[in-house]
């Protein structure tokens, strides 16, 4: 296993992961659009520099760290352009938006945020880390100060994963606890 820089050859692989991470994809045809518009699309193609993938001996995507490093600029584009694709179900389009209000009230000390993801026969083999180390690396390098991400409350795994490798509790609100690391 290795990780590398996001390709344009890993889309589909890596919405894959986006989809089947915790369980094979239980979602509807609505539920899928989503979850790649709201968690993954965005990053993979608008912001390709700023993705890992974690791969196997082939080569093939099985997780990334995907983010932004600017949320005024994220923002902008994801209303604008993403957000559009749910326009069929209004419930997705404003569960979509809703997505980043707590991104928003953090992003002057946490400017960057993330989303990470591996397939359930490459958890606990510290890809996790690994890729979390490589994108606060990069993240440093160019200059960005801090790095946030919001989970769902009942995710203990993750939760758990977040606080060892740093990560500060920055609120609780509804289904989801925003953390935030300094970087």
């Amino acid at each position: 296993m290795a990780i590398r820089p996001y390709e344009e050859k890993d889309k589909q692989n890596v919405q894959f992961v986006c989809l089947n991470s915790d369980e094979p994809d239980p979602y509807s045809e609505i539920g899928r659009k989503f979850i790649l518009t709201t968690f993954c699309n965005y990053y993979i193609e608008k912001e390709p520099f700023n993705c890992f993938v974690a791969t196997d001996e082939k080569d093939n995507a099985i997780g990334y760290i995907i983010c932004t490093e600017n949320f005024d600029k994220f923002y902008d584009v994801f209303i604008s352009q993403y957000t559009s694709f749910l326009a069929d179900s209004e419930y997705h389009c404003n569960e979509s938006k809703k997505s980043v209000v707590l991104q928003e009230k953090y992003k002057n000390d946490y400017p960057a945020h993330l989303h990470i993801d591996l397939l359930p026969d490459y958890h606990h083999k510290g890809l996790g880390t690994i890729l979390m180390d490589t994108l606060c690396s990069h993240l440093r390098e160019k200059g960005v100060t801090g790095v946030m991400l919001t989970v769902w409350c009942n995710n203990t795994n993750a939760c758990k994963f977040y606080e060892k490798y740093g990560f500060t509790q920055l609120c609780k609100e509804g289904t989801s606890i925003a953390y935030g690391l300094k970087l």
